[in-house]
């Protein structure tokens, strides 16, 4: 850690985390991000190359300072596809070596067979290989350092604890309703969890079998051919099968969450996973004639992941409460991805608190200018610096459109804060376009 990242841990220490106005923290931060930027363009090449090309100042003297750093959230993207459907692991390697600041060496790959391997043989060299789909039709490799990992499990912990008053104790059962993965911010933030609230009684996890690398990419690849009118039949009958299990999975998963639910529903109950698989199992229970009576007062819900193109009703969160007897208190969301190691939990007044280790930098639609803050509502993409990033540059251009504002929260707290209405570029008219992404891809693919 970095003396001016210590000095801002001191002043964060010292109160509440989100009670230090941004005129008080914004100097710490531009101290850490000159830090962060002197150590990490000396490994991470990418950084290298922007700093260099895309700046004429070696420092940061204000958050504007920072754009022409930002790498496009495809930059995790920017392996050529062929590279993977031909196991070109090598060239992988190289690829992955431009962007993270743990250089890519010795890496045996004489028997990888997919990614899942290869995502294997990288953690045996200290490369934390986090996969997603995104929406883009390929699939993100987010390398992480182990530090990056212990961070995520620390501040998972403490975002939890401000935003619902509880104290970790290790007295909730654990209800992990979303399926299994490898993927290691998953696992890392739900040990965080189990450890930290769970009684190690009896906890339940989604049955079925686990949600690969290699699967997420298998269904992202369907998709793709399926969109741009290359799919075979086979891909669309491959397609549908694999949808249609899904389906079947889900319901009996469903249905085994029911059963061990209500046979728990006299122990303190945390409840975890994606809102259209929760609300499905809370109607269920209300069908069966159960509500808040039937459960423990102090049980506590941790939604994760958005509606995922899911149609809920508008209520759909206060009638899962209404079932599990769950003061909104006590109810856990969070804006989050897969870059960066920093929840931005959700307030009462049901607006996302920016902590003091991200530098938020609201951008317009292109990426190139950061928004000047103002005392009302600022709309714009979302972009960070985040200050707690070893295994990469933690500077980031989103896909996300978000709205924020500057001043005191309605919850007491500071902000900034981000309203709770979150879109994605992609999905609008013209789709997501940031104007530095052809220019970093053209770069990795030459280094690479």
């Amino acid at each position: 850690m970095t003396a001016a990242v210590e000095k801002l841990t001191r002043l964060i220490e010292a109160k509440d985390r989100h009670d230090i106005p941004l005129a008080d923290l914004l100097p710490a931060q531009m101290e850490a991000a000159n830090e962060r930027l002197t150590a990490q363009r000396q490994t991470v090449k990418l950084l290298a190359n922007r700093a260099e090309n895309s700046t004429g100042s070696a420092a940061i003297g204000e958050p504007a300072d920072l754009v022409p750093l930002l790498f496009a959230h495809t930059a995790y993207k920017s392996y050529p596809e062929s590279w993977l459907n031909q196991g070109s692991w090598d060239r992988m390697g190289s690829w992955l070596d431009t962007v993270t600041t743990n250089r890519v060496r010795d890496i045996d790959i004489s028997a990888v067979q997919d990614i899942d391997d290869w995502v294997d043989r990288l953690a045996d060299k200290g490369h934390y290989i986090c996969c997603s789909s995104g929406t883009t039709g390929k699939v993100s490799i987010v390398p992480n350092a182990l530090s990056d990992r212990q961070f995520v499990r620390k501040n998972a912990i403490n975002s939890y604890e401000w935003a619902t008053g509880l104290v970790a104790r290790n007295d909730y059962r654990i209800f992990a309703c979303n399926p299994g993965t490898n993927n290691f911010r998953f696992l890392d933030s739900w040990m965080a969890f189990s450890e930290s609230f769970g009684s190690g009684a009896a906890e339940f996890t989604f049955p079925g079998e686990p949600i690969t690398a290699s699967k997420v990419r298998e269904m992202v690849m369907l998709r793709k051919s399926i969109a741009d009118g290359s799919a075979r039949p086979g891909d669309l009958a491959a397609f549908e099968a694999v949808t249609a299990q899904r389906g079947k999975d889900m319901e009996n998963a469903a249905n085994t969450i029911v059963e061990v639910m209500l046979a728990a529903r006299g122990d303190k109950l945390l409840i975890a996973g994606m809102p259209a698989l929760l609300f499905q199992v809370a109607e269920m229970i209300r069908d069966l004639g159960y509500d808040a009576k039937d459960f423990h007062p102090e049980n506590t819900l941790m939604t994760s992941g958005g509606l995922k193109g899911a149609v809920l009703p508008p209520d759909y969160l206060e009638r899962m409460q209404s079932v599990w007897n769950i003061d909104r208190k006590r109810v856990f969301a969070a804006y989050a991805m897969q870059e960066l190691n920093s929840f931005n939990p959700r307030c009462e007044a049901d607006r996302f608190h920016v902590p003091p280790w991200l530098i938020l930098l609201p951008l317009d639609a292109s990426g190139e200018n950061l928004l000047e803050p103002s005392d009302g509502e600022v709309e714009g993409r979302a972009a960070f610096l985040d200050l707690s990033m070893d295994g990469r540059w933690g500077g980031i251009i989103s896909g996300d459109k978000i709205h924020v504002r500057y001043a005191k929260c309605e919850c007491g707290h500071e902000g900034p804060t981000i309203g709770i209405n979150i879109s994605r570029y992609s999905d609008l008219p013209g789709g997501d376009k940031i104007t530095c992404s052809g220019t970093i891809d053209a770069y990795v693919r030459g280094v690479a």
